[in-house]
């Protein structure tokens, strides 16, 4: 890295365990920690900063990467880089990494955990506790075993789900118009079309990259096809489910329930009509946060981070942007 004595980075506070990162630089990188969603608070935290550790919860937009006079290095957790604008980042010669893959089971498992938690009932039955009701007071849950469940994007995560969904004796249907279909041969998934997708499985997880094209495909079309007991479970970024075509679904009976751990607007406001169906869990964009992926996410940025200040290159699969004298 140019310039002279330690160099320092700025850390989104949500980049956690924190002990983690502060262990893998050592004394190697100075790390001034939190900074507010915000362009304006991003750069002038980021003034005299030559690393940039974050998560999605920051954007990392054009003007503030024109603003980063200092900034070359960009390390983001997880696979979602649509926060950063990549195209911005090459034209300042601030490189990108990422980490693609690396949190995939953990987003897979609560993309599970949402489907198993509306089908069986899980917070219908608490705040039937919480009301000094029963068993019988509640309504019978509906299983996974044995149904059948629609993937919508089956890279990454998609097909890890498609995993774990086989100890559930589930057909799994699968719509990814860039994957081949030997792709879900493993997991005895049926690649199928957009249509079929949404029509055929009694749940539909959404776990496509959010792309222009993926912007917006779950709207009030993509619901009606789906038959109306059936489940919508969302772990992939919130701008690719409608939430008022979501909330219109769910109020007309036309819609089973929904798990969702991605919203159009983040953080969730606490007045969102999303919190007024019980038959809706929705978790603060945790999917990706386990310990152990987390552990290894920031283990993995550390190495790449280090590797490109001592003038190598980081491993092509983490880089998004690349440095800018690699050819």
């Amino acid at each position: 890295m140019s310039g002279a004595g330690t160099p320092t980075a700025l850390v989104d506070q949500d980049v956690k365990p924190r002990a983690v990162l502060e262990r893998g630089v050592g004394d190697r990188i100075a790390l001034d920690v939190g900074v507010d969603p915000t362009e304006d608070a991003l750069i002038d935290r980021l003034a005299g900063k030559d690393v940039l550790f974050t998560t999605s919860r920051l954007p990392v937009s054009r003007r503030v990467l024109e603003s980063a006079d200092s900034l070359e290095l960009v390390a983001k957790i997880g696979t979602g880089i649509d926060t950063i604008d990549l195209d911005a980042a090459a034209d300042n010669g601030v490189t990108v990494v990422y980490t693609p893959g690396l949190n995939a089971l953990s987003v897979a498992e609560h993309a599970l955990t949402l489907l198993l938690s509306v089908k069986r009932n899980v917070l219908i039955g608490q705040q039937a506790l919480q009301d000094g009701k029963w068993r019988d007071e509640v309504p019978n849950a509906t299983p996974v075993a044995g149904t059948s469940v629609g993937i919508v994007g089956f890279g990454n995560v998609g097909s890890r789900l498609a995993g774990l969904l086989s100890g559930f004796n589930v057909d799994v249907y699968a719509y990814d118009p860039y994957i081949h279909e030997i792709d879900t041969q493993i997991t005895g998934t049926t690649l199928t079309d957009f249509e079929t997708v949404l029509s055929e499985p009694e749940a539909v997880v959404v776990t496509a990259e959010h792309t222009a094209e993926t912007r917006g495909m779950i709207d009030a079309d993509a619901l009606a096809t789906m038959a109306d007991d059936a489940v919508l479970v969302n772990t992939a970024r919130g701008p690719i489910v409608d939430t008022d075509a979501v909330v219109a679904a769910l109020r007309e009976g036309t819609l089973g329930g929904a798990g969702l751990d991605v919203f159009e607007t983040e953080p969730l406001p606490a007045d969102s009509p999303l919190h007024g169906f019980e038959n809706v869990v929705t978790t603060p964009h945790i999917a990706a946060s386990s310990v152990r992926a987390r552990s290894a996410i920031i283990e993995t940025l550390v190495d790449c981070t280090f590797e490109f200040m001592d003038g190598g290159v980081p491993p092509e699969r983490f880089i998004a942007v690349a440095p800018p004298d690699d050819v």
